[in-house]
Formats: C-alpha cells, structure tokens, sequence
C-alpha cells in the first residue's frame, strides 16, 4: 500500500488506540487551551463576519452550537465559526509548524455533540488528527512558510478529515477518499498574515475537514494516492520539491509523535515567532529596570522564516500587531507586559509604543530550531540605553509555554480563566473542572450546559 492507504488503514484501526497519561495530558490541555480562546475570541470583527456568513446560508440545521452557546448551525458551520474565532486572538497553541488544536478541537467538539460521542472519543480522534499531520510535515526538510503556505490551512484540512473520520468510524476506503478530498481543499497564504483572513485559514480547515468526510461518506471518491502522486498534496505544496513520498516504515501505531513534537501553550497573543524576543525583553526590563523613554535602539536576532512571517514594522492596529517584532519589544517595554490589553489598536497607536518602531532593528539568522523548525535556534535581544549602556539577553532557546519549557497548570488555568471571564454565561472553573477531567465524559453534548454534569462524568467530575 501506498501513504494514503496506509494512514487511511491507521485511521480505521484507530478505535484500539490506547491513551497514555502523557498524551492525555497532552491532548487534554490542547482541549483546555482552545475552548479558552474560542471564547475570548468570539466578539472579534472576524468572528462576527463568520456568523452573519453562515445565518446567511441556506439550510437551518441545529447540529452543534455556536461559540458554545445556545445557537446551534450545521455541525460543520460551528466548526468554521468556533475555529475562526479561536485563532482570531492568535492565542491558541502551537506546533507542528502551525496550530494543530485550534483546528482540531473546534471540528470535534462540534462532530462529537451531533454524534454525542465521548470525551475518549474525541481524545482519541485529536491524537489521530495530530500524528497525521505530524507525518505529513516530517516528509519535507523545507518550511512552507518559505514558499508562502500557511501551514495550518494545508495540513490542519487533512488532519481534520483524518480526525472526524477516525471519530466517526469511517472504514478504510472511505477513509482514503476523504483524506483525498481534504487534501485537494488545502490551502492558505501567509500574505493574508495581520488580516481576518489568517484566522478564517483555520474555520476554512475546520470545515473542510468535516466537508471532505461527510462527501466521502456520501460516496465521493478521489484519487486513492492523493498524498504520495506525483502531482498530489506532499509533491504540490513542498517549496524545493523535496517531500519524501515513500510508504510508512513500520508500525505507525506505535509512532507517537506528539510526544516528541508536543503543544506550546501560548503565554502572549501575538504570532508565536515573537515569544521568545517577548520574553528576553520583559526579562532585560525587570533585572535592569528598563524604560521606554530611555531606549535609544534595540536589535532582535531571529531566524529568517521568523523574519518572513513577521512582516509589519509599523503596524497600524492590533491585527497587524501580531505579526511585528517592532511591536512584541516596544508593548514589552511600555507596559511590562504583553496581553490581551496591549493587543487593541489604541495601544498599538499610542504615541509611546510607536516612537520604539523606529529603535527596533531586526537581524537574521540560518539556524533552525529541532522542536519548531519554524523558528531559528534561538533568539537574541541587545537593549542599548541612551546613557549607552548595553544590555544582552544572551541565546533564548524555549519560550515559556513552549513543548520546551511547559505552562504549569496554574498558568494554563489562570490563561483560561482570563479568557472566559469577559462572558458572563461561562462558569470558568466548572468549565475549567470538566475539560480538566475530558475523557471522563460520557457524552459531549453536555460538556457546556449548566447544571449537574454527574450523569455525563460518572468519575465524578463536577
């Protein structure tokens, strides 16, 4: 068999996979960390425009719910709405060389209630969304990003087909041929980076994920070596046509990427190339008490994919904030802090966060990280003083959060709960308690309602 048929095979066998305590864990802070930006994220412009989109279509089904509401839509369409509006922040986790979780746990959770599976369930149909696209990714030595691919809209597509077929039992044949299908609708570009369009690449994912799978299990075929064909999705898509095509070597039960590639739990919402230039900064600040007015340069040494996806020096709102080494180091300084607070366009238009752009140079390095290739090595920062002073953060390797250097789970908590604290109808620590708890869950659809969840967490998570 070829690499489609192989993993279509994985996916169908998928049911026997047995959950160790570490991937648990693993995938049950992915669960925690997305519901928490979903819904920090649902009143953002771009999560408004997906929601008029979808009341504006056709058809009134009332499958899965809206942000995790009392609105329900087509299961498919919640997907779009709730992964949309869980990047829209671009605070939810990474790896992968993108944004496995926010893609992922949106489609299942909407799949999960229609079909009302168990918390086990979509547990086990994320790690098979995840190792799927982490095969993918480890067959080619080049970064998309370099090539202009936004990354979570070419795999995550696939791996939520891979995911929902997994959940839903599909079998092999059925299988392949949604994996095809989602494959042939990947595809996002990077100049869409600091626009509604980048949070829309991960709705697009989430849904077409679901779409591939439902056509497939409708009788919709593709081609049957959709991965590995010559002119198929590793061979389109790799930047240097170096993508290695060749069928699986030995058992890919017992691969377990996601314990050597894991999550990082983003502790800034602000493009993940930037945390660590994030941390040197508030690092330097405090040891030598640094202030904004005091700062006569400033230079950044990154990688050059860094460099490539961060393009906006001068950003002019909060959406092009988020791709801009300029603005990680000068809200770093002004307010010691990078949140969701600095993340609005009146700070990014202060006149004391834009008079630092100009200070802040940005150097490059041909370095690669082995955890998230995406990014160099490591990263410096040197702060010069107007009093001429030179202060070096020397080499920053793991950014807090990072698979490199974990949250605490008081930090993961304390993320969510400053998420949800804006919306009123969320029980933040009940909601907190119960996704702690996820693969006690006897049925999913229940996850969010209010009330005594006992006879849906005979553990007794309450």
């Amino acid at each position: 068999m070829g690499l489609t048929a192989e993993l279509a095979q994985y996916i169908a066998d998928s049911k026997s996979l047995v959950l160790d305590d570490a991937v648990l864990s693993t995938v049950r802070n992915g669960f925690i960390d997305t519901v928490g930006v979903m819904v920090a994220g649902k009143d953002e412009p771009v999560t408004g425009v997906m929601r008029l989109f979808v009341a504006n279509q056709q058809g009134r089904l009332e499958e899965a719910r809206i942000l995790l509401g009392p609105q329900r839509c087509a299961a498919r369409d919640a997907a779009l709405i709730n992964a949309t509006a869980g990047h829209a922040l671009d605070y939810d986790d990474v790896g992968l060389m993108g944004h496995p979780s926010v893609v992922l746990v949106p489609a299942l959770l909407a799949e999960g209630e229609r079909i009302t599976a168990s918390g086990l369930d979509l547990m086990r149909s994320y790690l098979v969304g995840y190792e799927v696209w982490a095969e993918l990714v480890s067959r080619d030595p080049d970064k998309l990003h370099d090539k202009g691919w936004h990354p979570t809209a070419v795999f995550g597509v696939v791996a939520v087909a891979a995911a929902v077929a997994a959940l839903r039992g599909l079998n092999a044949v059925h299988t392949r041929h949604a994996l095809g299908l989602a494959a042939t609708m990947a595809g996002g570009l990077i100049a869409n980076f600091g626009s509604m369009a980048k949070p829309f690449h991960a709705g697009q994912a989430a849904a077409h994920g679901i779409d591939a799978v439902n056509l497939a299990s409708l009788g919709m075929t593709a081609s049957p070596d959709m991965l590995e064909h010559r002119c198929g999705f590793l061979a389109a898509f790799s930047p240097k046509g170096h993508a290695d095509v060749s069928p699986l070597s030995g058992d890919f039960r017992h691969q377990n990427w996601i314990k050597s590639r894991g999550l990082g739990v983003k502790k800034y919402p602000m493009c993940f190339a930037t945390h660590r230039v994030i941390d040197a900064v508030l690092d330097l600040a405090a040891t030598h008490d640094l202030h904004s007015d005091r700062i006569r340069s400033v230079r950044a040494i990154i990688g050059k994919t860094q460099a490539s996806i961060l393009p906006n020096p001068q950003p002019t709102n909060a959406l092009e904030a988020k791709f801009s080494v300029q603005f990680a180091v000068a809200a770093a300084l002004v307010a010691r802090r990078v949140g969701l607070g600095e993340l609005v366009d009146a700070f990014v238009q202060r006149d004391a966060v834009r008079q630092l752009f100009d200070r802040v140079e940005v150097g490059t390095v041909d370095t690669v990280c082995p955890e998230e290739t995406t990014l160099a090595l490591s990263d410096r920062v040197l702060i010069e003083t107007l009093d001429g002073h030179i202060f070096d953060s020397g080499e920053v390797y793991h950014a807090r959060g990072s698979f490199g250097a974990p949250l605490a789970a008081s930090d993961l908590e304390a993320k969510f709960l400053d998420c949800v604290r804006c919306e009123p109808s969320v029980d933040g620590p009940l909601w907190y308690r119960r996704l702690s708890e996820l693969e006690a869950c006897d049925d999913v659809s229940r996850l969010f309602v209010s009330g005594n969840p006992a006879a849906y967490f005979p553990l007794g998570a309450q």
